[in-house]
C-alpha cells in the first residue's frame, strides 16, 4: 500500500487543474509551490514544538531526501508502537495548520521531513537542539534531478527548457530557493552536535557504513546483520523495484537513475563553467564545500 497520504494526494490532483504559471508563488522572495499555502502552512510551523527523541530530516529538494525518508522509516519501524507517521505528509510545510495540530499526539519516535531553509524552519528544532539529519548532493547532479521532477511532479511547474531551468537553478529562482542559500546556512550549524551532515555521494560510496553512522547519530544501536538488510533493501535498484507500491504514479519521478555524474548528459561547457564559478564564489573554503568532493565529483 502507498505510503503518500490522501492529503498529498489530493493536492496533486488539484494541481491537474492549475495552469503552469498558477502553481508556484513567492513567500519572501522565494518561489513555493502555491498548494503550500505561505498564510497557513508556512507561518503555522512557527508553533511546532520539537520533542527531543524527533527524528528530523532536512534536505535540498532532490538531495536524496525519499531515499534516506526509507531508510530513516526501517531504522525507526521496530521501535515504532503506531504507523500513523505514514499517513502524514513526509514534508511538515504539506501538513497545514489542521494536520499540524495532531502532532502532539504522534508516538514517538516522530519521523518529520522538509525541504525548507533553516531559517523558516520551525525555531524549536534549533531551540531544542533536537537532532536533524541534512542530506547534501553536488549542485550539478541536483540541478538535473530537479529539472526532470520538475517536469514529472504535476505540484510543480514545468521547466520550460534545460537551459532555462539551469540558468534558474544556478541564480536560486527555483521552488524552496537557491542550493547555495541552503547550503551556507546549514555550513553554520555544521560543528553542532545535534545535526549531521551527510552527502548523497558518500551514500553511494557506502551505504552501510553511511546507514550505521545515522542510526548512531540518532542514538540507535543496530546489529551488522540489520545494517546489512537496511542497506541491501534500499538500493536504488531495491527501492525503485518497490517504488510502485511505496509512491504509485509518483514512482517513476522520484526514482529515476539515482546515479552521480548524470550531469555530463545535461550540462554544455558553458553552463558547467557557470555553475563552477557560483560554486567557488558561495562555498569554496568551507567545510561543507570540502564534504562536497567538488572537484572530484564536478568536473568537466
Amino acid at each position: 500500500m502507498s505510503v503518500i497520504p490522501n492529503r498529498v494526494k489530493a493536492m496533486m490532483d488539484k494541481s491537474q487543474s492549475m495552469s503552469e504559471d498558477e502553481k508556484l508563488y513567492r513567500y519572501k522572495g522565494v518561489l513555493f509551490p502555491v498548494l503550500i499555502s505561505p498564510e497557513e502552512n508556512i507561518v503555522a510551523l512557527e508553533c511546532v514544538e520539537a520533542k527531543d527523541n524527533d527524528v528530523v530530516l532536512v534536505a535540498y529538494p532532490k538531495c536524496g531526501f525519499n531515499w534516506m525518508l526509507a531508510v530513516l522509516r526501517k531504522i525507526i519501524a521496530p521501535l515504532s508502537t503506531d504507523k500513523s507517521e505514514l499517513t502524514l505528509p513526509p514534508l511538515l510545510e504539506f501538513f497545514g495548520p489542521e494536520l499540524l495540530q495532531t502532532l502532539p499526539r504522534v508516538p514517538p519516535p516522530r519521523l518529520l521531513g522538509t525541504h525548507l531553509h533553516p531559517d523558516i524552519m520551525p525555531p524549536s528544532f534549533f531551540n531544542r537542539k533536537t537532532k536533524m539529519l541534512v542530506v547534501f548532493r553536488n549542485p550539478k547532479d541536483t540541478a538535473v534531478s530537479y529539472y526532470h521532477f520538475s517536469n514529472g511532479n504535476p505540484v510543480l511547474a514545468s521547466a520550460k527548457s534545460w537551459d532555462q531551468f539551469c540558468a534558474d537553478f544556478t541564480d536560486g529562482d527555483v521552488p524552496w530557493g537557491s542550493y547555495f542559500d541552503h547550503a551556507l546556512a546549514w555550513e553554520k550549524h555544521i560543528e553542532d552536535p545535534s545535526v549531521m551532515i551527510i552527502t548523497y555521494e558518500e551514500l553511494k560510496e557506502d551505504l552501510g557504513g553511511s546507514i550505521k553512522k545515522v542510526a548512531e547519530f540518532f542514538g540507535y544501536e543496530l546489529a551488522d546483520a540489520r545494517i546489512d538488510a537496511i542497506a541491501e533493501d534500499s538500493t536504488f535498484s531495491a527501492m525503485k523495484k518497490g517504488s510502485s507500491d511505496s509512491h504509485g504514479k509518483m514512482a517513476n519521478v522520484i526514482f529515476r537513475k539515482g546515479e552521480i555524474g548524470d550531469w555530463r548528459n545535461h550540462f554544455s561547457k558553458a553552463q558547467s563553467e557557470q555553475m563552477d564559478a557560483a560554486f567557488e564564489k558561495h562555498l569554496a573554503g568551507t567545510k561543507l564545500g570540502a564534504r562536497l568532493k567538488y572537484d572530484v565529483y564536478c568536473q568537466w
